[in-house]
């Protein structure tokens, strides 16, 4: 098999189990999080809130572009779905006249701020290299998809946007309004899951340092906000009509 049929192979594998990756980041936490000294954080009130706030942030960062680059979205283009790529219009204005993949970008600097309240600069730096294997696939695989949708049009597109480190020489103004609706049917369950990331984090390393769990108020809150907000909004989604736009995917 050719090279890049491999590529495109394992891209569309890896795009219908993208989900996945975040599992996969936990799973390898936990005895990152074991063999991390994390006694300085755990016992300097002021340590732990600067690593939490600035790992919020970073993550925060990540959030605000995904929440642009899906509430400024226009009708028929890619989407949520994990079955296979999908797009009949091409995203080419606002902040995909700036990157190619501003979803991915976005999702890069969510789960990096998650690694970074770890608190394990080799973690941080060996995430950072799964994040680029896992997701060049996917966007190798869907950079094929979108040559053969549109041809000449996503080749004129992808030769002046670069692919992941945005730029903003070729900057092109989007007809399309911020949604609120489209966002919040659509970005819940990542919201969600970053929530939990944190919350998952704080759990393990207070678990480690004190050797048994430590049911902490923030903890609870913060897993029941999570969870109501996801219920909220997917009953909102699923059972009435308060979300749905005609205009929006």
């Amino acid at each position: 098999m050719a090279l890049r049929h491999s590529f495109e192979k394992t891209g569309n594998f890896l795009f219908k189990h993208r989900g996945q990756f975040p599992l996969i980041l936990f799973a390898i936490a936990v005895p990152v999080i074991f063999f991390t000294s994390n006694e300085f954080f755990l016992t300097s009130k002021t340590a732990y809130w600067s690593l939490l706030i600035s790992s919020v942030c970073i993550s925060l960062i990540g959030q605000i572009v995904r929440s642009v680059a899906i509430a400024k979205s226009a009708k028929q283009t890619s989407g949520r779905n994990t079955w296979g790529h999908e797009a009949k219009a091409l995203n080419s204005t606002g902040i995909y006249s700036l990157v190619r993949h501003p979803l991915y970008l976005g999702n890069f600097f969510i789960w990096i701020g998650i690694v970074c309240f770890i608190g394990n600069p080799w973690f941080i730096a060996i995430a950072t290299l799964l994040f680029w294997l896992y997701y060049e696939r996917i966007m190798y695989s869907e950079e094929v998809f979108l040559e053969k949708e549109f041809g000449e049009e996503y080749i004129n597109w992808s030769l002046k946007t670069p692919a992941f480190i945005p730029s903003g020489k070729n900057y092109k103004k989007s007809n399309v309004s911020f949604s609120v609706k489209t966002l919040l049917r659509r970005e819940y369950p990542g919201i969600s899951a970053a929530i939990i990331g944190f919350i998952f984090v704080d759990f393990v390393r207070n678990w480690v340092f004190f050797g048994e769990p430590q049911w902490l108020i923030n903890h609870g809150v913060g897993l029941l906000s999570a969870l109501l907000i996801s219920f909220i909004l997917r009953t909102l989604k699923h059972h009435t009509g308060i979300l749905s736009e005609d205009d929006r995917s």
